[in-house]
């Protein structure tokens, strides 16, 4: 399955790290048993064709009539213009915020109204700023059509949000495909199981 496939990747380039006995502490506050920086992939080469093959063929299935492709900085940015090589097509990026100088931009390169856009995303938190970049590229006359992303946490609020804003979503593995993959390679052990599947039902509120 390709989504233990690329759980794999991702725990092998120590893109995500798994600490049940010795929780990390978001930006957000929150305890976590998982740490997740999919940038550090584009340092093995070999797992990132792996990312970049498999994102390619995400959008060639789910989003045939892409004419361009966004990637949201900055982890979003890298594997967008790989996939922009691999299709010939245009590349753009959308910042968390505009420039404070020069022209001010929100967006890097060019868009035509009416382009079919998709955003690539390298991880799914809550969803909140991906979603953002998908409507400043509306708001600047792109037509997109969806977002790929290599990982998400699954969490409801991102799914009710993407549900909410309308926008098809195609990630490569998730979050049960990651426990799936640690433990069938013995990098967590089954007593970790149910600490790590709780961590997931209210990440805010868990504490170790």
């Amino acid at each position: 399955m390709i989504e233990e496939e690329i759980a794999l990747a991702l725990l092998e380039s120590g893109a995500v790290k798994l600490r049940p006995e010795e929780p990390f502490k978001w930006a957000s506050g929150w305890n976590s048993p998982i740490y997740c920086d999919n940038r550090l992939t584009l340092s093995f080469p070999a797992i990132r064709s792996k990312i970049k093959n498999a994102l390619v063929a995400a959008v060639k299935e789910q989003f045939s009539e892409v004419e361009a492709i966004a990637g949201v900085a900055t982890a979003g940015i890298p594997q967008g213009t790989l996939i922009a090589e691999v299709l010939n097509l245009p590349f753009l990026y959308v910042r968390p915020k505009p420039k404070d100088h020069g022209l001010e931009n929100l967006i890097e390169g060019k868009i035509t109204p009416g382009q079919k856009v998709v955003v690539v995303e390298d991880l799914i938190s809550t969803g909140g700023s991906s979603l953002k970049a998908v409507e400043a590229l509306k708001d600047n006359g792109a037509n997109v059509l969806g977002m790929v992303a290599i990982f998400t946490y699954g969490f409801a609020v991102a799914q009710d949000n993407f549900s909410k804003a309308k926008v098809k979503l195609s990630v490569l593995s998730n979050y049960e495909a990651l426990l799936a993959a640690a433990l069938k390679n013995n990098i967590v052990a089954e007593k970790d199981l149910e600490t790590l599947k709780e961590w997931r039902k209210d990440p805010g509120a868990w504490k170790k």
